[in-house]
């Protein structure tokens, strides 16, 4: 039985990749189509390669930016942290102090000493957000 459904298997795989096959023939064709119009177009309208990449590279309209750059904000990355603990039996070793603890930092937490793998961050200018005062 086992012989049965591993050939019906190798059948079905075989199947699927002769539709693959017949799958990315059929877009190609249709690719070449489409590029064919768009090349006659681009001749006819005296447009050069660069202009349309520059034209597709232009994006979407200011409102639809504004709009995706909103919804970045709220669910976007939130950028490369430096490294806050480091492993002081193995500097290689650091940690954000974000995420999962990795296993030489939960060991010292659990021992409290943690606080001694902190490295010595660089102290930052503060910097004046105040409105300048109007005279």
């Amino acid at each position: 039985m086992a012989t049965n459904v591993a050939s019906q298997l190798a059948q079905i795989q075989r199947q699927k990749e002769a539709l693959l096959k017949k799958e990315q023939a059929l877009m190609s064709k249709s690719h070449d189509k489409v590029l064919a119009q768009i090349v006659k177009l681009a001749k006819d309208a005296g447009l050069t390669a660069s202009d349309i990449t520059s034209a597709m590279n232009a994006g979407k309209p200011a409102k639809a930016k504004a709009k995706a750059a909103k919804a970045s904000k709220k669910t976007g990355s939130r950028g490369k942290v430096e490294p806050k603990y480091q492993n002081p039996a193995n500097p290689a070793q650091k940690w954000t102090g974000r995420g999962k603890l990795p296993t030489w930092a939960q060991a010292m937490k659990s021992a409290g000493t943690l606080d001694s793998a902190l490295i010595a961050q660089p102290a930052t200018p503060a910097v004046h957000t105040e409105a300048p005062a109007t005279h």
